[in-house]
């Protein structure tokens, strides 16, 4: 059984970039691998690997300049999520273009999984999810308001042209793991909305400790690993993904007559030019051919292990 660990803390890094190194070489000796992003805000990413490989990573993370208090959730895979290890330099662990939003200095108050259904059950409380619109789609709260963005640097935007909707309400936030609220509820708070809450630890926490029985989740959980979404007791999902636009398919749309496995499904018809067609075709090509030759790195992206 693999362990899957997505982290993320907001502190300091003066040279983000000098973080990277020892970084890499602490998960290649470990054999842990997926996707880290590096800020002067933080760091943001999901790892995956043995018990062991993953606990000194995490170890290392907490010995970095103001992560004593990082948490992290787990979950587990059968396969392995990742097919390598990447670090990246970023201006933002999450990207939401507002440079006088900072969590570190304030945010929303945290409400625990176990009391989050009381919260959103009030008459003066306000639900939205902060989420992008393909994760929107495959599942989501009860009730919750769809934003109906593509990437969340047009949040604020929304909020914006629809503030006036949600006057003299409570809000209540939530998003995967819980990132976005850190910044979503600062910028809420910093628009003058007086009560803002978020779900600790996202909706990985809620569907990890409140029972299917009590839940007001509704569908699937999107993650950004291969496994695509989770379920309740973080079980992997049903979704596959798009290999052209990265989305979330479910078996239906592979019915669909716009499916061509590896190079377009039902969302992202109209948005790519022919060549661009004609580029993911090649590549499931090569994948197929790498696959057919065993080679695990390529077998794995075409199963959407990446």
């Amino acid at each position: 059984m693999i362990i899957v660990a997505a982290l993320y803390h907001f502190t300091r890094f003066d040279d983000p970039d000098a973080l990277r190194p020892p970084l890499m070489a602490l998960c290649a000796q470990h054999g842990v691998k997926g996707s880290l992003l590096m800020a002067q805000e933080g760091v943001n990413g999901t790892i995956a690997g043995s018990r062991d490989g993953v606990d000194a990573v995490l170890l290392h993370l907490r010995s970095l300049p103001g992560c004593a208090a990082l948490e992290h959730k787990e979950s587990f895979a059968e396969t392995p999520p990742f097919s390598r290890m990447k670090v990246k330099l970023k201006r933002e662990i999450v990207t939401m273009g507002q440079p006088n939003v900072d969590p570190i200095a304030r945010v929303g108050s945290y409400v625990a999984p176990s009391d989050w259904n009381d919260l959103i059950n009030q008459p003066d409380v306000v639900l939205i999810d902060t989420r992008n619109d393909y994760e929107v789609g495959i599942g989501t709260f009860e009730g919750a308001v769809d934003p109906d963005i593509r990437t969340f640097r047009e949040f604020p935007k929304w909020w914006e042209d629809n503030r006036e909707a949600f006057r003299g309400k409570r809000v209540a936030m939530f998003c995967t793991g819980g990132i976005r609220c850190e910044k979503s509820t600062n910028f809420l708070l910093g628009q003058g909305v007086n009560e803002v809450y978020h779900l600790k630890g996202g909706i990985l926490k809620y569907l990890e400790e409140v029972p299917a029985e009590a839940s007001k989740w509704q569908g699937e959980c999107y993650v950004f690993d291969g496994r695509v979404s989770v379920g309740h007791g973080l079980v992997p999902g049903d979704y596959d993904s798009c290999h052209a636009c990265r989305r979330p398919i479910s078996a239906a749309d592979k019915q669909h007559p716009s499916y061509e496995r590896g190079a377009c499904c039902p969302h992202c018809v109209g948005e790519y030019s022919q060549s661009d067609r004609d580029r993911f075709r090649e590549r499931q090509r090569q994948l197929d051919l790498a696959r057919a030759r065993g080679e695990k790195r390529f077998a794995d992206e075409d199963s959407g292990r990446v």
